[in-house]
């Protein structure tokens, strides 16, 4: 066995759409292990309706991975990786700085280290949000789904994927399983997740981390910061970063095989370094 992998998804996401990725790993040798977060996917939702993505605070997520991961790792061979994507990258880097989990190396594939908004300082933006949670409902969509309610926007597929196979396997999980269905954020999403990126990007958050970490990010992504991550690996003691360019979307490891080769060949070199078999 060459050790073991836990791996978390974006917001919105479900671990079903990243079931290429994770078949590779465990051929590859690696025990893995994919979760969805409280209030995503098959878990039900934190909010007043099927399709919202709600939480009245990014710690829930975190003390739920905290408490999953001591009984991970108990229960399956080392060296652990933890990995993550967007939103799950952040959530992962977060517990790490938090010292609530222990891995020997981490990836993150664009995590949301920051989110790509307007060009605005984040404890504006801040503000801005926890204005709008106390103007009204925090449980209301933070943002509009699209002109025919639960219908996906058309240019969606813009933001994730180049890949027209990739992305139609996501929908054909979506028709078969409505119950993976989530839309916008809430409010409240929005206002702690900024709360959460000043988090990170406080002093010494990340300054403190010794764990080696691989980033891997896209300039081209519209969902997150790519810039806040250059950051986040520059500021990291054993960070590392691989960038793309307009040939990659935000969902860089359901991109078309060039790219998603080219990601997973780093992933594996950067764990035979930074976790090698015992």
């Amino acid at each position: 066995m060459r050790g073991s992998i836990l791996f978390l998804p974006g917001r919105g996401d479900n671990y079903e759409k990243y079931l290429e990725t994770l078949e590779q790993w465990h051929r590859a040798g690696w025990r893995v292990t994919a979760a969805d977060w409280r209030g995503q996917a098959g878990s039900g939702r934190l909010g007043k309706d099927a399709v919202t993505g709600h939480v009245e605070d990014f710690a829930i997520w975190i003390a739920d991975l905290a408490a999953f991961w001591d009984s991970w790792v108990a229960e399956t061979p080392g060296p652990h990786v933890l990995a993550g994507h967007s939103m799950g990258g952040h959530l992962v880097l977060r517990a790490l700085a938090e010292r609530r989990v222990s891995p020997d190396a981490m990836v993150l594939s664009a995590p949301m280290i920051g989110v790509n908004g307007p060009p605005l300082p984040l404890g504006l933006l801040h503000g801005v949000a926890r204005a709008m949670n106390a103007v009204g409902d925090p449980t209301r969509q933070a943002w509009k789904w699209s002109e025919k309610p639960g219908e996906l926007p058309a240019a969606r597929a813009n933001l994730l994927t180049h890949d027209a196979d990739r992305y139609a396997d996501e929908l054909w999980w979506r028709e078969h399983r409505p119950e993976l269905v989530m839309g916008p954020a809430s409010w409240r999403w929005v206002e702690r997740a900024y709360a959460s990126s000043r988090g990170l990007e406080a002093a010494g958050a990340l300054e403190a981390i010794t764990v080696p970490v691989l980033i891997l990010s896209t300039s081209a992504d519209k969902l997150v910061s790519h810039p806040a991550n250059l950051r986040a690996a520059r500021r990291l003691p054993k960070g590392e970063m691989l960038a793309f360019g307009p040939e990659a979307h935000h969902e860089i490891l359901r991109e078309v095989d060039a790219v998603r080769d080219k990601a997973m060949a780093a992933i594996a070199d950067f764990l035979d370094r930074a976790a090698p078999a015992r």
